[in-house]
């Protein structure tokens, strides 16, 4: 892999990861920019102990723009985009509309291909470890910025979702706090230690595939399975079976295999409805552990950040055909979820549509 650091026209970093050590990434962003002036701030909410992200400046983002107005695409026939290059493998810039900025922390674009209208399950496995190489190596450079608790690398894909841009793509989140979801993780994982001296991660992990009912893919160094108590009418976790806290940590035999076990769950999940249907709309999540001390955690204290496990949560908000599962009362009012499909029959229906 080979890294090229530049900057956009109004100052912001942009990387190019090639797969080629003799790619030149020599091209010069032409477009009037401005310098980024952004609003962002965090504020924590004294009743519920969370925070939340104040970004008035979003409101004018790019909205669905045509596809020949993408500005995720490659610069070409004298058209600019935010990626000056005429061809890219992965590219990686700050986000022009951030949710986080300054001490606030930070958010990036990850574009996983040039290719407008491919996905990432379309990509190569080449392609796909190059993604997993960039997410890695953000991961290691934003833990080092001191205002960073917690790197979040995620794909939004399909307009259910929320997605304004359709070329295939993803974020990365540097926050300056612990989330609330992991913080939540760390409280059980230490609550789990004290009861029974073993981590929780790998009783998890253990259980799953001893029982097997909800396992859906298993290789030589991960395991995909449905989660006993699955949130989403179709949600898959992904492990790797050496626990380790974060990307960075994952060993070559996991980095080799990942592509091939990733990439085949992606098409499994467009495939769950059934030939015809539209592309299915998912939330991919890395779940990583923050940096530092986590003791610092209300719940954790003493808690070793290497107890944490890394693993990626992908789900849909699809329900059935034609049907989505909406947020309603009790999971957007009280945060209890309703889930219409067992997760045993959702391990089921992802292992009738594996790959021929």
């Amino acid at each position: 892999m080979k890294k090229t650091s530049t900057r956009l026209a109004d100052g912001r970093e942009l990387l190019y990861y090639d797969s080629r050590d003799d790619a030149v990434r020599d091209a010069v962003d032409q477009r009037p920019l401005d310098p980024i002036a952004t609003t962002s701030q965090v504020r924590r909410d004294p009743l519920l102990g969370d925070s939340v992200a104040v970004a008035s400046h979003r409101q004018g983002r790019t909205y669905h723009p045509p596809a020949d107005e993408c500005p995720l695409c490659p610069s070409r026939d004298g058209r600019h985009s935010e990626i000056p290059a005429a061809e890219y493998d992965v590219a990686v810039f700050e986000n022009r509309f951030p949710s986080l900025a300054g001490d606030a922390g930070r958010c990036e674009v990850v574009c996983f291909t040039s290719d407008h209208d491919a996905s990432f399950a379309a990509l190569t496995g080449e392609q796909a470890g190059l993604v997993l190489e960039a997410w890695t190596d953000r991961t290691a450079e934003l833990a080092g910025l001191p205002h960073v608790r917690q790197v979040f690398c995620f794909e939004n894909r399909g307009a259910e979702i929320g997605v304004t841009l359709g070329h295939p793509h993803g974020q990365i989140y540097a926050y300056p706090f612990v989330t609330p979801r992991t913080a939540l993780m760390l409280r059980s994982t230490a609550a789990h230690l004290a009861r029974t001296g073993r981590n929780l991660f790998d009783d998890i992990v253990a259980r799953e595939r001893a029982e097997g009912t909800r396992v859906v893919l298993e290789g030589e160094h991960w395991v995909a399975f449905v989660p006993y108590a699955a949130h989403w009418p179709y949600e898959v976790h992904l492990y790797p079976k050496r626990r380790v806290p974060d990307l960075r940590a994952l060993d070559d035999g996991a980095r080799t295999e990942f592509p091939q076990i990733y990439l085949e769950l992606l098409r499994r999940f467009d495939r769950i409805f059934g030939p015809g249907e539209p592309p299915t709309p998912y939330i991919s999540a890395w779940h990583q552990a923050p940096f530092g001390d986590v003791g610092d955690v209300d719940g954790a204290e003493g808690l070793d950040r290497h107890e944490f496990g890394l693993h990626l949560e992908l789900f849909t908000i699809r329900r059935t055909s034609g049907k989505l599962k909406f947020l309603a009362g009790s999971e957007s009012g009280m945060n209890v979820f309703i889930n219409d499909v067992p997760p045993e029959a959702a391990a089921a229906r992802l292992r009738e549509v594996a790959s021929e």
